[in-house]
Formats: structure tokens, C-alpha cells, sequence
């Protein structure tokens, strides 16, 4: 049957980045029986990434009708492997799971660490906790310090493209507006993306985005108290505004393996006027090799499930995505 225009748009948006290619690359989606809090399956394609980021490590090859957990394979024999960064025993890191004294309470939230996934209850396995959407070819935790989920926050900081005169600036095509949105270039990978991070244990989400956002994008860990003092001014009045949750749960990254994975709650600031945003300094902070303010439309190539999130912000505000409707899906 036809789908409306709205499930086809949002269908095709989501498909079309864990692609990175265009619509006709459905078949090369990884897709597991499992949905997310916005009743959108969730795939595998960029957790599935080989070599591991960082290494020379291979992932062992999942065929697409494997990586689903329901899917019986008494074959698989996934690649273990735990970067030395983590296994080094950094503050944000757990110990190895068979390490004397660690007793983690997965599912649950366990002292100041946040074990529960975004997605439900996950399975516990021998010890270990499965990534819920399904195999990866890789074991350990990679590069990610937490076994089961690991907690990011995604702020998405937003004004309209304007003019000269101050106007917003239209989508020749579309005749839609067009967004522009705070980016970093990611020093590890070179790879444009939304300045978030990681959740300190204990902290709240919107400490997180705040945190995040200023030390990425404004470098505020390098200001002077008087700097700091007058960005705090201007923060202030972003991110006590009222915002909008474009995505909360599993991310579809390069890191995953089946014991670990992100997570994260991706959050709309959005400065209607510009009057806010105009003036802020933007300087590349610690994780950051470049920030600026980029043009949004589908052309976008971002870091994991960046476009993705993005794409959820240009709907809620009804601003210019593609040049193209896109084809009829049936089903």
C-alpha cells in the first residue's frame, strides 16, 4: 500500500543516513525486529564498521539475515576487543567484568552510573549485556568506556539562514527556509557533527548539553572568568528557553560492539530571532578541530546518526531538507 507523505518522509530520512547513499539502498540495511521509543526500527550499518575506529582490528563479517539475535547462528565467532585507553582503568571507564570487586547492577541504575537503556530492558548474557538491536561481529567494549549503554547528549543549536537585511533566506527549490546549525569537525575522525558527549555519572541530561556545547563549540574551558562570565549571559538565555526532545535512544555508531553501545538524547535549541546566537564566539574546544554554523539540507555527511537527528529538526520546524519528494514506498 501507499504510505502518506509524512510516515514516507520520515521513513526515507531515516533510512537514507544509516546509508549514506540514497533511497535505493534499503536492501543494504541490516534491519532487526526491534523499535525505539519513536516506533522507527532501529538498523545496523555503521555499527558494523570494520576496522574498528581507532585500530586494525576486524570485525567478524555479519550477513545481513545474522545480525538479529532471534536469528539462530551457532557459528559466530565475534572478534574480542577492548581498546588500552580502556583497559588503562580511566575514570570513565568500568573494569573488566570478571575483575575482582566489580558487581555492576545492569538494567538499573547503579550508584551514579546510569545502566538503564533508552530502549527497555536489554539481556544479560554470561555476564555481559547484548546490544539490543543485534550482533556486531565484535566483542569487549571498544572504545567505549561503559559495558551495556553508554550515555551521550546531542544539543542541536539552530537560527535560520538570513540575509543581509536580516531576512531568512529560502530554498530556491523547496521555497522552504533553511536552517543552519552549530557543527563541529570531530578530531578523531575528521567527520562534521553535532558538538555533544558524553553523561558525567550523575549528571543531569541538560547539564550535559550545556556543558558539552560550550566546551565544543565555545572553548570555554580555555576563557578567562571574566569570558566565561559573559558566555554564561548569553547561554543562559538558549538553553532556559523552551526546546524540543528530536530523539531519545540507541545510535547506530561506529564504536558499538555487542557488549556496549551509545545511547543519546538529542535536543532542539532553536534561536528564532538569531538575536541570541549572532554574537556568540564559536571556538573549536577540546574534541573539536573546526566549529561553524553550516547550512542544513540532506546533503549533510555527519558523524553516526548526526543527519538523522538533524532531519527530526528540519520537520518540527518545517524548514528545507531535500530538493527531491522522494519516490512512492510500498509495502
Amino acid at each position: 500500500m501507499k504510505c502518506s507523505h509524512g510516515d514516507l518522509m520520515f521513513k526515507q530520512a531515516f533510512l537514507l543516513h544509516f546509508c549514506n547513499l540514497s533511497a535505493n539502498c534499503w536492501s543494504h540495511l541490516y534491519a532487526v525486529n526491534m523499535l525505539n521509543s519513536y516506533n522507527v526500527k532501529l538498523y545496523h550499518s555503521k555499527a558494523l564498521t570494520s576496522p574498528y575506529p581507532g585500530s586494525h582490528v576486524e570485525r567478524s563479517k555479519v550477513p545481513a539475515d545474522k545480525v538479529g539475535w532471534l536469528t539462530e547462528w551457532k557459528d559466530y565467532n565475534p572478534v574480542e576487543y577492548t581498546a588500552k585507553s580502556v583497559l588503562a582503568g580511566p575514570s570513565w571507564a568500568d573494569p573488566q567484568i570478571n575483575d575482582k570487586g566489580f558487581s555492576p547492577k545492569f538494567n538499573e541504575r547503579d550508584g551514579e552510573v546510569e545502566r538503564k537503556s533508552l530502549n527497555g530492558t536489554y539481556v544479560v548474557e554470561n555476564g555481559r549485556p547484548r546490544n539490543p538491536v543485534g550482533r556486531t561481529g565484535l566483542t569487549g567494549r571498544g572504545l567505549l568506556g561503559r559495558w551495556g549503554p553508554n550515555h551521550a547528549a546531542d544539543p542541536v543549536v539552530t537560527r535560520w539562514k538570513r540575509d543581509g537585511s536580516g531576512n531568512k533566506v529560502a530554498h530556491p527549490v523547496t521555497g522552504k527556509n533553511i536552517l543552519q546549525f552549530v557543527a563541529i569537525k570531530r578530531r578523531d575522525c575528521g567527520e562534521w557533527a553535532i558538538p555533544g558527549g558524553m553523561v558525567d555519572p550523575g549528571e543531569k541530561i541538560s547539564a550535559t548539553l550545556k556543558r558539552e556545547f560550550e566546551e565544543e563549540a565555545l572553548n570555554s574551558l580555555q576563557k578567562s572568568p571574566e569570558e566565561k562570565v559573559e558566555l554564561e549571559k548569553q547561554l543562559h538565555k538558549l538553553f532556559s528557553q523552551e526546546h524540543s526532545v528530536v530523539y531519545r535512544g540507541y545510535v547506530d555508531d561506529p564504536r558499538n560492539t555487542d557488549n556496549a553501545w551509545m545511547e543519546t538524547e538529542a535536543v532542539n535549541y532553536h534561536d528564532e530571532t538569531g538575536e541570541t546566537l549572532d554574537n556568540l564566539p564559536l571556538e573549536a574546544g577540546d574534541d573539536a578541530g573546526m566549529v561553524k554554523w553550516v547550512d542544513i539540507s540532506e546533503k549533510l555527511k555527519l558523524y553516526a546518526s548526526h543527519s538523522y537527528f538533524i532531519k527530526l529538526v528540519t520537520e518540527k520546524r518545517g524548514a528545507h531538507w531535500s530538493e527531491n519528494p522522494g519516490p512512492e514506498c510500498h509495502e
